[in-house]
């Protein structure tokens, strides 16, 4: 098994993404993800939280555009980026509220390809903050905000995002994040693969206390949880 691939790219340059209408999203496979929220919050709503997940603007732009030719409008048609991405703020919020209506209760913005950790804090905050701003601003419910990499330089600026809480990966140190952020919420960071996935359930628990000393608000996975994880495992996260 594996995630699901893109096996085609939607768009050769960002200048064809102005005309990505917001409506389109209702053509695909959203509803039925809207149906299984539904479901989901219908057996199970009165005992736990359900999240609607979403890709961050960036994510989604290195996933539907060729990635060449993004790099090379960054450097030469910046504006020409960030209003691609301001259209697919657009586009994600129409989808996050979706599935809000259905029964979520928060919205994951995972911006993965974006962030800091990977592309560096200054093109983090010229090409992926704003766009973040505005998806969160239009979101009409609790935020959380996943990142991956090692974000512990950045910080103060995934702070100005506009999420309710931040999620870090485990190479980002909890005790620099939790002092960075304050008071946000801060929810992370636990290895997918070396803990979760490939350790015991000993080492599950006590990198879960670790978390916990550190600070967070909400114990987690740090980025995308491989398939093949234990349920035992996944069942030591819970207190």
């Amino acid at each position: 098994m594996q995630f699901p691939q893109v096996k085609k790219l939607l768009f050769q340059s960002t200048k064809e993404i102005r005309a990505l209408e917001s409506s389109d999203w209702k053509k695909g496979r959203i509803e039925l993800i809207c149906d299984a929220i539904r479901l989901v919050k219908k057996d199970i709503g009165d005992r736990t939280v359900i999240s609607g997940i979403i890709p961050g603007p960036y994510t989604l732009m290195i996933y539907i555009c060729k990635v060449q030719n993004l790099f090379g409008e960054m450097k030469k048609e910046p504006q020409l980026v960030l209003d691609a991405l301001s259209q697919l703020s657009s586009f994600l919020a129409e989808i996050g509220n979706a599935y809000l209506q259905a029964g979520a209760d928060f919205i994951t913005i995972h911006e993965m390809g974006g962030s800091p950790g990977f592309i560096g804090p200054a093109k983090f905050e010229q090409f992926v903050l704003p766009p973040l701003q505005t998806l969160h601003k239009k979101l009409n419910g609790v935020r959380v905000l996943s990142v991956c990499g090692k974000t512990d330089p950045a910080m103060h600026l995934l702070a100005q995002a506009g999420a309710n809480a931040i999620s870090v990966d485990q190479l980002t140190d909890l005790n620099t994040a939790r002092a960075a952020l304050k008071d946000m919420l801060l929810f992370g960071n636990l290895d997918p693969v070396s803990v979760l996935w490939q350790g015991d359930e000993s080492m599950v628990v006590e990198t879960v206390q670790r978390s916990k000393e550190a600070g967070v608000d909400a114990v987690w996975p740090g980025c995308d949880m491989v398939i093949q994880t234990p349920v035992q495992n996944i069942k030591k996260i819970l207190p």
